[in-house]
């Protein structure tokens, strides 16, 4: 974590120890070092949850400062009836069909991993390629899928968020996260058959 011009500790703890809730109090108060960590804990996931369902960085970009931004002026009513992060998740998809709905298309151009995590020296280039294969391949058929399900197949597949935080997240019901996780999953498992 950066720690940049607050320093080492804020609230005189390391700030990777303080709870989100705390941040987020704080940063209700204007407290911009609160924030900051609040930034930098939770944007990695936020970004890369928008870059798979957006098919432009700049887009992904203005979509993930939009959200912040919009985090940083409603946190005072921020009530805590949900994790600070599903909260910043559901601010983050709404932003996300906003863009969606600006455009004519949606796509995920590219590979599902992040090019700083692709080891561009690997050993095995057989394997390599076979691996960035299986990746534009995944890609493809996550393309495919209408937002509602690739939505819900991200947050729960790479995210890690519960059926309800989902659901929060997308504004429906638990049941409804389920079918379209059933129906992504059902997807996945059909286009990606020729990789079993």
């Amino acid at each position: 974590m950066r720690r940049g011009a607050f320093g080492r500790t804020l609230l005189g703890m390391d700030a990777d120890e303080i709870p989100d809730e705390v941040l987020a109090r704080r940063a209700a108060l204007l407290d911009r070092a609160a924030f900051r960590v609040i930034v930098d804990r939770h944007g990695p996931a936020l970004y890369r949850y928008a870059r798979r369902m957006l098919d432009d960085p700049q887009d992904t970009e203005d979509c993930v400062q939009e959200a912040f931004a919009a985090a940083w002026t409603s946190l005072p009513q921020f009530a805590g009836r949900s994790s600070l992060r599903t909260w910043l998740f559901a601010i983050t998809a709404h932003k996300v069909r906003s863009s969606q709905r600006r455009r004519t298309r949606t796509a995920l151009p590219l590979p599902f991993v992040a090019d700083d995590e692709v080891d561009r020296h690997a050993v095995d280039p057989e394997r390599s390629a076979e691996g960035t294969d299986l990746l534009e391949a995944l890609n493809a058929a996550l393309r495919e899928l209408p937002p509602g399900p690739r939505s819900a197949w991200l947050l729960r597949e790479v995210e890690g968020l519960s059926y309800e935080q989902i659901a929060e997240v997308s504004g429906t019901t638990t049941s409804t996260v389920r079918g379209q996780l059933h129906r992504a999953r059902g997807h996945l498992v059909q286009r990606m058959e020729a990789w079993r």
